[in-house]
Order: structure tokens, then C-alpha cells, then sequence
């Protein structure tokens, strides 16, 4: 059984772009994990639970019409991933 990286390890979650951000909400409507809240001081998103983002997913980046939500590509998490996963295994290994 491979041992299990814990998600807060896992550099996964929206960034948005302040600046490109219309202010439509489209994000918060559509995230049903509470990664997002909206601010209405500010009148713009924020990421209040970015532990809660499904790693991997990135489909509020996909719905942002201003395209004003990012995530590292693919391959920098598949990247992150193994290494992530060789940490762990070498401290498993240790432990043992």
C-alpha cells in the first residue's frame, strides 16, 4: 500500500488575478467545497479554504469568463505529486 501524501502538503489551489476580476461571483456560485467567500468590502472573491479545493480540479478557472482565476498546469502537479510521494515513502521507510 503506497502511503498517502496529507493535502495540506499539496500546493493546490485557485490564485486570482485581482486586477482581470469582473466581479461576477461565477466562482463562488459555482464551487460547492467553501474554497471561495465573497468579500463585499472589497467586492471580489477570496480563497478562504484553499485545503478544501479538489486536487486536481481546476473547473472555476475553466467557468471564469475574465479568466481571472489560476492553477499550477498539470505537469507542475504531477511534478509536485512524485516528489511529494518519494518524501514520503523515504520517511516511511526511516520509521520503519
Amino acid at each position: 500500500m503506497q502511503p498517502s501524501v496529507p493535502r495540506e502538503e499539496i500546493p493546490w489551489f485557485p490564485k486570482i488575478d485581482f486586477e482581470a476580476c469582473i466581479g461576477d461571483q461565477e466562482c463562488v456560485k459555482f464551487c460547492k467545497n467553501g474554497v471561495f467567500l465573497w468579500d463585499e468590502l472589497k467586492n471580489r472573491p477570496e480563497v478562504i479554504r484553499p485545503l478544501n479545493c479538489v486536487v486536481g480540479c481546476d473547473a472555476c478557472s475553466q467557468i471564469c469568463p475574465a479568466e481571472a482565476i489560476s492553477f499550477p498546469s498539470k505537469e507542475e502537479l504531477r511534478r509536485t505529486m512524485r516528489a511529494l510521494i518519494q518524501e514520503t515513502h523515504q520517511t516511511v521507510g526511516q520509521q520503519t
